[in-house]
């Protein structure tokens, strides 16, 4: 009797221990509650409401505005609309008349906000293509779009080839063009950037373009989203080079 009340003295010790053991675990690695965050959406207000009310410094050392909140379209009124509207495109415009029709269909779409997160869109892809990162470019390209630069990369890779890049700004950007098609919103947007670039060999021997000088680049890029989705990306479905 003593042998098997202390055998099951010791369980019960274990038992014990084992239960604290799994508490102080699950404190250290934490659990799933499903409010982790979600990936990384350029063209979503990740800004707290604190870091909207000023200012802040990019690379350059200027002043940088906050991302805009987005509006309503619901609450405000059909000359609200068009005013904000007839910022980036003038009344009568095939431009303004997609956007007016677009706002009406996504009451979350607001211009200004768009062009932001295009901006922050623009210099993730040609600095993730410059780094050979294919798992970001598929976050933020259309899937033929993506063939065509992971295309590029295997080449570049297969000649040891590497890319010294440095992005410096976006000097311009603007709604240039707008479309609805269904379901099927198209923002084109022309950006002015200044770049560092050149391609050295697997020795370093820089054999295309010069690391000291300093690039203005125009590229003209479409993006994509069905409206009616709850996924609020939008798909880099299109590039073009001005130059």
């Amino acid at each position: 009797m003593s042998q098997f009340l202390g055998f099951d003295l010791t369980s019960v010790v274990f038992l014990i221990i084992a239960v604290v053991l799994f508490w102080r675990l699950k404190d250290v690695l934490g659990t799933r509650t499903g409010n982790e965050a979600d990936p990384f959406d350029p063209f979503s207000d990740h800004e707290s409401s604190e870091e909207k009310k000023a200012p802040h410094a990019d690379d350059t050392g200027d002043n940088v505005i906050a991302l805009p909140e987005r509006v309503d379209n619901e609450r405000e009124s059909t000359e609200e609309k068009s005013k904000r509207i007839e910022k980036i495109a003038p009344e009568g415009s095939s431009l303004n008349a997609a956007l007016s029709q677009l706002m009406a269909m996504d009451r979350n779409f607001d211009p200004d906000t768009f062009l932001s997160g295009a901006r922050a869109a623009y210099e993730m892809i040609v600095t993730a293509y410059a780094q050979g990162d294919r798992k970001t470019l598929k976050q933020l390209l259309a899937a033929d779009v993506f063939a065509g630069f992971s295309a590029a990369l295997d080449d570049r890779e297969a000649n040891k080839l590497r890319v010294d890049f440095t992005f410096i700004g976006i000097n311009k950007s603007s709604i240039v063009e707008a479309e609805v098609a269904g379901n099927e919103a198209q923002i084109t947007v022309r950006f002015v950037s200044s770049i560092t670039s050149c391609t050295k060999d697997e020795i370093g021997h820089v054999i295309e373009g010069d690391p000291n000088a300093v690039e203005d680049v125009t590229d003209i890029w479409t993006f994509s989203r069905d409206v009616t989705s709850r996924n609020p990306n939008w798909k880099l479905i299109g590039t073009e080079s001005a130059q």
